[in-house]
C-alpha cells in the first residue's frame, strides 16, 4: 500500500509545482515595468529598445513566450539572466549555500529555544512559568521578520557592537539573521511541544516510570519527550519550507547573499527569468519537504497511507 500512496503524493506535488510555475509566469508579466527600459534606461533610442526586445524574445505573444519557457523547463534549462547574461543555474548554485547555511542555523536556534520553553511550560502547567513561557512564544510568533531584523541590528550591531550589521562574513554575521528567522519557528514548536508533552505526561507508562523511582528529569526527557516528538517532527518538516519563504525578507534586511535576496534583486531589475527560476526553486523545495514529511510519517504510521486517521 505504500507505493500507491507514494504515487499519489508525487502526482499531487507535481500538480502544485506546475500550478506555481504557470501562476508566477503570467503574474510577473502583469507587474508594471519594462526590463528593456531597466537595462537601457528610459532615454535609450527606440530602435535600440526594439532590437533588445527582439533579442530577448519579449516582442513575441505571451503564450509563445510561455511555450518556450515550458519547453526549456522540460530540458531542465532555467534560462539566462536578462541583467547579467549569466546562466540562472549558476546564479542559483552560487546563492544556494548561503540560504542553506542560514536555514540550518535558524533551525538549530529554533530547537534550542523551543524545546526548553515547551518542557518548562508542560511541566509547570497552570503556573507562572507556563504563562511566561507561552507568553514568550506568543510574542515570538507575533513579531514579523521585517521588524525583528532591524530591531536586532539596532541592539546587537549598533548599540552593543557585537555583530556585523549585514553581509556574510563568518559566524558572527550569521547570528542575527538566524535569530530573526528562527524565532517564529521556535514559537510554533514550543507550543506544539507543550501540547504533546502534556498528553504524554498522563500516560500509564509515565506513572510506571515514576513508580520505579526514576528522577523526574529522566522520566520527562527519556520517556516523555521521546514519545512526544513524533507530532513535533511532523510539524517541523512542514515548517522547514516556511524557512525558505521567510528567508526572502530576512536575507534582504541583512544583505545576506542567498536565494531570497536574489529574487528581490531580480524583481527590482525586472529580470523575469531569474524571478521565475528562484520562485520555482523555493516552491519545489517547499513541496519536496512536505512530501518527504508525509512519506516519513506514512512509513512510521501505516494508518496514514491507508487513508485513516489516528
Amino acid at each position: 500500500m505504500f507505493v500507491p500512496f507514494l504515487i499519489a503524493r508525487g502526482l499531487a506535488a507535481f500538480a502544485v509545482v506546475l500550478g506555481v510555475v504557470c501562476l508566477v509566469f503570467f503574474l510577473i508579466h502583469l507587474v508594471p515595468g519594462d526590463p528593456v527600459e531597466v537595462m537601457l534606461g528610459e532615454a535609450a533610442h527606440p530602435a535600440d529598445k526594439i532590437a533588445l526586445q527582439q533579442a530577448l524574445g519579449l516582442d513575441q505573444p505571451l503564450h509563445v513566450q510561455f511555450g518556450r519557457y515550458m519547453a526549456s523547463l522540460s530540458r531542465f534549462d532555467l534560462g539566462t539572466s536578462l541583467y547579467s547574461k549569466r546562466p540562472i543555474r549558476d546564479l542559483l548554485l552560487e546563492r544556494l549555500p548561503a540560504t542553506v547555511e542560514l536555514g540550518v542555523t535558524a533551525l538549530l536556534v529554533a530547537l534550542l529555544l523551543a524545546i526548553p520553553l515547551g518542557i518548562l511550560a508542560a511541566v509547570n502547567k497552570g503556573t507562572a512559568w507556563d504563562t511566561g513561557a507561552m507568553g514568550i512564544a506568543l510574542f515570538g510568533a507575533s513579531i514579523p521578520n521585517f521588524w525583528m531584523g532591524p530591531m536586532l541590528i539596532l541592539a546587537g550591531a549598533l548599540w552593543l557592537g557585537w555583530f556585523p550589521v549585514s553581509g556574510r562574513n563568518g559566524v558572527a554575521s550569521l547570528i542575527l539573521p538566524a535569530l530573526t528567522l528562527g524565532t517564529a519557528l521556535a514559537a510554533i514548536l514550543s507550543r506544539m511541544i507543550r501540547s504533546t508533552l502534556l498528553e504524554v505526561l498522563n500516560e500509564d507508562f509515565m506513572r510506571t516510570a515514576r513508580g520505579k523511582g526514576l528522577p523526574d528529569r529522566i522520566v520527562i526527557v527519556r520517556h516523555g519527550l521521546r514519545n512526544a516528538l513524533l507530532p513535533v517532527l511532523t510539524l517541523l518538516g512542514l515548517q522547514l519550507g516556511a524557512l525558505l519563504s521567510g528567508a526572502v525578507i530576512t536575507e534582504t534586511v541583512f544583505s545576506w547573499p542567498g536565494i531570497g535576496s536574489l529574487v528581490v534583486e531580480a524583481i527590482h531589475r525586472r529580470d523575469y527569468p531569474v524571478v521565475q527560476a528562484t520562485v520555482l526553486c523555493i516552491s519545489v523545495s517547499y513541496v519536496a519537504l512536505n512530501v518527504l514529511t508525509d512519506l516519513a510519517y506514512a512509513w512510521i504510521d501505516p494508518r496514514v497511507r491507508l487513508g485513516s486517521r489516528p
